[in-house]
């Protein structure tokens, strides 16, 4: 790749690299930064790798970028005051990451003072796959040992007893046929691939297979089995993995989501309450997916720092939306960050190595100190930033934030899947991993991503590929994950190519990995429901209790549930529109669309004005919370997955 050993040169960069790990969080105010005037001059020394003089050489397939991005950094803070103490973070043991796994995944209740207390936690097991059940058995065991160790005064129950109480609750319930009714007819086809786990990890019976993709469909992702259970399957089909790429746009395949009749979930369709149980099924379906692949996934806990608790740099990002939600409410990314993307972008995303070059030193350390005292006055001019040191001021705010953008707790797990087998099961675990981010890093990190996206959209003016862009990114979103580590160069190599690989996958399919997978939102279905009937036998013990008239407790239900609609006919409300209701007979291509459409056709005076995106149609109540539609949904598949929901259409939430 090379034209020579780069060996001896990365020593020189690496030994850099330890440094950093002061540099970078020992100041959060930016008048301490003694910035290098010379960094935005051309690098005299020489490079670390040869390069080339031909401008056709920035779309090569090269670590260039990237060397050359972390040595600017290097040097913008290379003189930033020392004796501080880097943050040293402390490594939990293995038995308190497994217990404070198990606590994410909304499993506390496994063990600990309310391991009594478990039902909830039961019901829950029984929605998992037999690949999501080991993930959680793998670390129930590790959580019983260590707690036996400590003599802790706990109750601990034993793993076999939590898994065999789930097969005896599942054999128990009479309604057992219900709950595998939350399936659609797009699943049936697939046999058990998608069955909730028995408990027993060690069951004879073999793990469903799921078909080879054929080269036809070589592109689609199946969001509707367990990402783990394909895997599984892959495996036992193959034992020829397919070889990790590297390269430019050309090398990554053209993944797409097939079409789905009753709609794909988007991360923001659903109510906070299943978005909850969403991430609970995310993180279980990670762990089980780099379980079965053999990778190792330790969440890295976040440690409490003191940050300043106003500014605009090195400030938490939940801190400074609450500073700008007081000035625009419903801000849900941070006014900096918008203003220097649009900075940026009013320059022209034509400029020639835009991002790559680096803004004037000293003009961005004062631009920061200005900024922090002007910003939100409205008094900073604007018009005298220059576009490459609004850049640098970009990639600054992201380096500056007090707990990296892909969080604390998952840029280990960010990192680590560069080491998973295929394109398609990085892009599985990036899928889950965006999922899990805190709201206020994800759409960040959405805004970041379309914004770069733009970038290399002008790439034949600019010279920035997909490539380019994701080396002289990386660093600014991974360097914490470097800080502190004590290892060889190779190891070090390894990393940045890795971290590189990430991020341009990121950028390249940023549209999918805002979909939240339909075995996902399958189980979340599959929970409510067997909760559903839990809380309706404990309120049928009641009203007998209470003496009330069964027969007539059941016509109320009825009533409740829209029993005077037709069969085959639904009735939709949109109680912010002239016309509140309105029956609507289900045909096999009526669409979530022509619903909206017979509503907003029949709208008058100012509700006229209403437009095609501002309005959506709902499914409220039944399994499921509450479930933004896209247009493409077939109503009647939906209907008949979810029969007792209700139909509302609103606008969404700010």
């Amino acid at each position: 790749m090379f034209s020579r050993s780069p060996a001896l040169e990365l020593r020189k960069i690496f030994t850099g690299v330890t440094r950093l790990g002061h540099c970078f969080l020992c100041s959060r105010r930016y008048g301490q930064y003694t910035m290098n005037p010379e960094s935005s001059t051309k690098l005299s020394e020489r490079p670390p790798f040869d390069r080339s003089s031909s401008q056709d050489s920035l779309d090569e397939v090269s670590m260039e970028a990237y060397w050359t991005e972390l040595e600017n950094i290097k040097r913008s803070t290379e003189n930033c005051q020392e004796g501080q103490e880097a943050i040293v973070v402390k490594e939990p043991d293995e038995g308190e990451l497994e217990e404070e796994w198990l606590k994410e995944a909304g499993l506390s209740n496994l063990f600990g003072e309310s391991a009594d207390d478990s039902q909830e936690s039961i019901v829950f097991l029984s929605t998992l796959t037999r690949t999501q059940a080991a993930a959680v058995q793998k670390r129930v065991e590790t959580v019983s040992q260590t707690l036996r160790k400590k003599s802790k005064q706990y109750h601990i129950p034993d793993v076999r007893d939590i898994f065999a109480q789930q097969r005896e609750a599942q054999e128990k319930s009479p309604d057992d046929s219900d709950l595998r009714s939350v399936r659609t007819n797009e699943n049936e086809d697939q046999g058990k691939d998608d069955q909730p786990s028995s408990g027993a990890v060690d069951n004879k019976e073999p793990i469903p297979r799921v078909p080879e993709d054929i080269p036809a469909s070589e592109t689609d992702i199946n969001l509707e089995v367990s990402f783990a259970e394909q895997a599984v399957n892959q495996k036992e089909l193959s034992k020829e993995r397919m070889q990790k790429t590297r390269g430019n746009d050309a090398s990554l395949p053209s993944f797409r989501l097939p079409k789905d009749k009753t709609g794909t979930t988007r991360i923001g369709d659903l109510a906070p309450q299943d978005m909850k149980k969403v991430c609970y099924l995310s993180l279980i379906e990670l762990t089980a997916l780099y379980d079965v692949l053999g990778v190792e996934l330790k969440q890295q806990k976040a440690v409490k720092i003191k940050t300043r608790d106003s500014g605009l740099f090195g400030i938490p990002l939940t801190i400074l939306l609450e500073q700008d939600q007081r000035k625009v409410p419903g801000t849900r990314i941070p006014l900096i960050f918008q203003k220097l993307i649009s900075c940026i972008e009013e320059g022209s995303l034509e400029t020639e190595g835009l991002l790559r070059i680096p803004g004037a030193a000293m003009r961005v350390k004062n631009l920061c100190q200005e900024l922090e005292a002007k910003f939100y006055e409205g008094t900073f001019n604007w018009e005298s930033v220059k576009q490459h040191d609004a850049a640098s001021l970009l990639k600054l705010f992201l380096r500056e934030l007090p707990q990296p953008l892909l969080s604390t707790e998952y840029l280990k797990a960010f990192q680590a899947v560069q080491n998973l087998p295929t394109k398609k099961e990085q892009l599985q675990a990036l899928n889950l991993l965006v999922i899990l981010l805190p709201d206020a890093n994800r759409d960040t990190l959405k805004a970041l991503l379309e914004f770069l996206q733009r970038v290399i959209d002008n790439k034949e003016k600019n010279k920035m590929t997909a490539v380019n862009v994701a080396m002289v990114m990386a660093p600014n979103l991974f360097m914490c994950h470097a800080l502190g580590l004590k290892s060889s160069e190779h190891r070090e190599f390894e990393m940045a190519a890795g971290t590189a690989n990430t991020m341009h996958l990121l950028i390249r399919y940023q549209k999918l990995l805002w979909t939240i997978p339909k075995f996902i939102v399958n189980q979340v279905r599959k929970h409510n429901t067997a909760h559903q009937k839990k809380e309706r036998r404990a309120m049928k013990k009641l009203l007998k209790k209470m003496a009330y008239d069964r027969e007539k407790h059941e016509k109320q239900d009825r009533a409740a549930n829209g029993a005077d609609v037709p069969q085959g006919v639904i009735r939709v409300q949109a109680p912010h529109l002239s016309k509140v209701s309105m029956a609507i007979q289900l045909t096999e291509e009526l669409k979530a669309s022509d619903v909206l459409a017979r509503f907003l056709s029949q709208e008058s005076g100012v509700a006229q004005t209403l437009k095609k995106g501002e309005v959506f149609l709902y499914e409220i109540g039944g399994n499921i919370g509450e479930r933004c539609l896209d247009d493409d949904t077939y109503m009647k598949d939906l209907y008949h997955l979810n029969p007792n929901a209700e139909w509302v259409i609103k606008s969404k939430p700010v």
